[in-house]
């Protein structure tokens, strides 16, 4: 799959994701991140416990923002694996829907604190939001593909248009995510059933046989 949008847009410096300054300020933001929320921590104490000076963090970030974006390139690459598989429509509907949204919800479990921040990011940073759209536009598009090619083939059943539907699916998930990492919400595994069974439904037009 072609990078998408947003992930193109991080850092200022897209060709130093191996630099070990650059690593260096993400292990120091993560690190703080753990002790801290985003709005707490700043650039001079990423860059004082990086070794490294405020403007080497500025070379390779436009903010602790987009650094936060960067960081979170695991759950980006998760997010981006989960819809492959789900776009390949391969195997049963119902298992293949489980455990695309379960390897969300083991993403954002795997790093809460910077899932929380990545939150923080996108309420105070236009240039976040505008990369986390950018993301759900190219995701959307991919579902959305998955869902019309599904119904042609006469295994979902008809219903809403196909973009529309796909985009708040979506919503729905990311809703989901940020009530998980923020520790409200059902139970991890009731959370993940409701939506399996919401995707489920509104796609194929069937409930979960589990």
């Amino acid at each position: 799959m072609s990078e998408r949008s947003w992930a193109r847009l991080v850092d200022r410096r897209g060709d130093a994701r191996g630099d070990a300054r650059r690593s260096a300020l993400l292990v120091a933001l993560d690190q703080l991140l753990r002790e801290q929320s985003l709005d707490e921590v700043n650039v001079a104490d990423i860059s004082r416990r990086a070794g490294v000076t405020r403007s080497a963090f500025y070379f390779y970030f436009e903010s602790k923002a987009i650094a936060v974006m960067a960081l979170m390139a695991e759950l980006y690459d998760d997010a981006s694996g989960a819809t492959d598989a789900l776009v390949a429509a391969e195997g049963e509907p119902e298992e293949r829907i489980r455990a695309v949204i379960t390897r969300l919800f083991d993403s954002v479990d795997a790093t809460p604190h910077t899932y929380r921040a990545l939150l923080e990011a996108r309420a105070t940073s236009a240039t976040v939001r505008e990369l986390w759209d950018a993301g759900l536009v190219d995701f959307a598009g991919e579902v959305a593909a998955m869902i019309t090619a599904e119904r042609a083939a006469g295994r979902a059943a008809p219903g809403p248009d196909a973009a529309a539907l796909a985009a708040v699916l979506l919503d729905l998930n990311n809703h989901a995510l940020e009530r998980h990492s923020l520790g409200s919400g059902p139970p991890r595994q009731e959370h993940i059933e409701a939506l399996t069974a919401i995707w489920l439904r509104a796609v194929y037009g069937c409930p979960p046989t589990s």
